[in-house]
């Protein structure tokens, strides 16, 4: 089943997990370390429909502002983060975590492009025909990744967090190294 798919199937869990793990693996380019997201991690497994996401999701932010450097106002990749971020929905309604889960899908995806600079990608067409032959390395796992946390949660609903959270944690150390690759680069 392609990404795409997988999203417009997700239940309201799947899609705050796809959105959250998007940013999760994205949170290098914030600033923050790598616990910044563990309590929205919590309160989703904790089954709630709502819980404290709305508080969490504030306490997030302010702490990640507090955090970014001088680089995340003005690179690229740390802006598209930024506006993962930003666009967290404070409730979690199926319609805007599905419109959260969406763009947080697309602007990993760019994020990982970009540090890759393998150039011109049809991103659409990667998401909709699940392809990932002749997608740059970095890019096409990260369409993996964003595909295995979709399905380890359809799959196994809240026992299928653990599974989605080392995926990102392993996704954050990928795009951590890409991130310093190309800060030596530019050096």
């Amino acid at each position: 089943m392609s990404l795409e798919e997988l999203i417009a199937q997700a239940d309201e869990r799947g899609l705050a997990v796809s959105g959250l793990a998007c940013l999760d693996r994205c949170a290098p380019l914030l600033g923050g370390d790598d616990e910044a997201l563990r309590p929205l991690w919590g309160s989703l497994a904790e089954g709630s429909a709502d819980g404290d996401w709305g508080e969490l999701l504030e306490q997030t932010r302010g702490k990640l502002d507090a955090a970014a450097g001088p680089t995340c106002a003005t690179d690229e990749a740390a802006v598209l983060a930024r506006g993962m971020l930003a666009a967290a929905p404070a409730a979690r309604s199926a319609p805007a975590l599905r419109e959260w889960a969406d763009r947080c899908s697309v602007d990993a995806l760019r994020i990982h492009l970009l540090l890759d600079g393998a150039g011109d990608t049809d991103l659409a067409a990667a998401r909709r025909e699940d392809r990932a032959e002749g997608l740059s390395p970095l890019l096409a796992a990260e369409l993996r990744r964003q595909i295995a946390v979709l399905e380890l949660v359809a799959a196994h609903g809240a026992a299928g967090l653990r599974g989605a959270l080392e995926t990102s944690t392993e996704g954050r150390r990928v795009l951590r190294a890409a991130v310093s690759r190309r800060s030596r680069r530019d050096a």
